[in-house]
């Protein structure tokens, strides 16, 4: 049977990663391990073993001094991992410069082959760089997500931390100067490798510090920045497998404000009727939400429920969402289709997709049974009409 373990720094998110990443293989790139503090160790080590008792396999390449050797806290941290991976007697991979990709995917198979943990060593001085290593590696074994491991954490432009880019707009960071405008130019190739690693197929990539990796791999904020090789967004409607996941993204949303408190009733109305957004592939955490609740007296529907995860905002995906729904009221010939928010973002959003602000009696009068007088009063309520087909 499966058993899933909660850290000790418990995520409101954590089992729904812990779905997503059962039996997939992570890859840790641990960059200047000598540098990084005890405490932090002991953060990244209890995600590690989290993820081993989910039975996620556990790829850790770590960056080593030739001359004093392998970090000895991350020997202990390998002999304390191994005995959760059931091979006690597992001595890390020790890699070398000179020997083909194909070579060292093919040792990491062997050991992944018998248990879900890998550990190798990479050089700090070598003539290929880690992060090149990594990518190589990423590529050759189409690992399901990378997590570059930096003391630095994610990128920061202007003050204000990137949590999220496409691979296009990874692609504009790259332009020749680009980077070194937004002040990481010495993170260039480390951007470089994360590019080459999605275009050879790597789903996701991630750049967080240690200490962070926890509520990066576990939240749908993040610690750090996330890269994806998706550059759209894919709407679709939810299945019964979906509906947990989602249901606790409601109940957060609604916690946070951003969403009317709903009773269990409710919530499996904007269930049944509800559409998730992804960016990238099909198994990547979902993006985005919206129900359209139909009203069949007036032949039209209503928007609701619609967020986005805080990862993704700027990213369109609320838009996406809308233009979805606008194409599924054509496809069942509705008349109109409408929306109510308190949210002056939700309010520009909708204007900007043809909506217009009209009074509470100009929607399905259902609407309004039992619905809260002072909210009501609070609403501002959007309509757009339909062509007809």
């Amino acid at each position: 049977m499966r058993k899933k373990v909660l850290t000790s720094t418990c995520f409101d998110e954590e089992e729904f990663y812990l779905d997503e990443f059962h039996e997939k293989t992570l890859l840790f790139a641990i960059r200047s391990a000598d540098q990084i503090p005890d405490p932090d160790i002991l953060v990244g080590m209890e995600v590690f073993e989290t993820l081993l008792r989910n039975e996620t396999r556990v790829l850790l390449l770590i960056e080593t001094d030739n001359e004093t050797g392998p970090p000895h806290r991350f020997i202990a941290l390998h002999k304390q991992l191994a005995r959760i991976a059931k091979m006690p007697n597992a001595s890390p991979l020790v890699f070398s410069v000179d020997e083909p990709v194909d070579q060292i995917c093919a040792r990491i198979w062997g050991v992944l082959r018998e248990t879900r943990l890998c550990v190798g060593l990479w050089p700090s001085d070598a003539r290929i760089s880690m992060a090149c290593c990594v990518q190589q590696i990423a590529v050759g074994l189409q690992i399901y997500k990378l997590v570059h491991v930096d003391p630095l954490g994610g990128l920061v432009q202007d003050g204000k931390p990137l949590s999220f880019l496409n691979s296009m707009s990874l692609q504009e960071l790259l332009r020749p100067g680009k980077a070194e405008e937004m002040g990481l130019g010495e993170r260039r190739s480390v951007l470089q490798s994360i590019h080459d690693a999605l275009q050879g197929g790597v789903t996701s990539v991630s750049m967080c510090p240690l200490a962070g990796v926890g509520r990066e791999l576990f939240t749908y904020e993040g610690h750090g920045t996330m890269f994806t090789r998706g550059d759209y967004c894919r709407v679709e409607k939810l299945g019964i497998d979906d509906f947990h996941e989602v249901e606790k993204l409601l109940q957060r949303a609604e916690g946070a404000g951003y969403l009317k408190p709903r009773t269990p009733e409710e919530t499996t109305l904007l269930l049944l009727h509800g559409y998730g957004a992804r960016l990238g592939p099909a198994d990547m955490e979902p993006a985005g939400f919206c129900a359209l609740l139909p009203y069949g007296e007036d032949n039209a529907a209503e928007i609701v429920g619609l967020f986005t995860i805080t990862r993704y905002l700027g990213e369109g995906v609320g838009g996406t969402l809308v233009e979805a729904m606008l194409r599924e009221g054509e496809r069942k010939k509705l008349a109109y289709i409408f929306a109510c928010t308190i949210q002056e973002s939700a309010q520009r959003l909708f204007t900007r997709h043809g909506f217009r602000r009209v009074d509470p009696e100009a929607v399905a009068a259902t609407k309004w049974k039992n619905y809260d007088l002072e909210r009501r009063k609070q609403v501002a309520v959007y309509r757009r009409d339909l062509i007809l087909q």
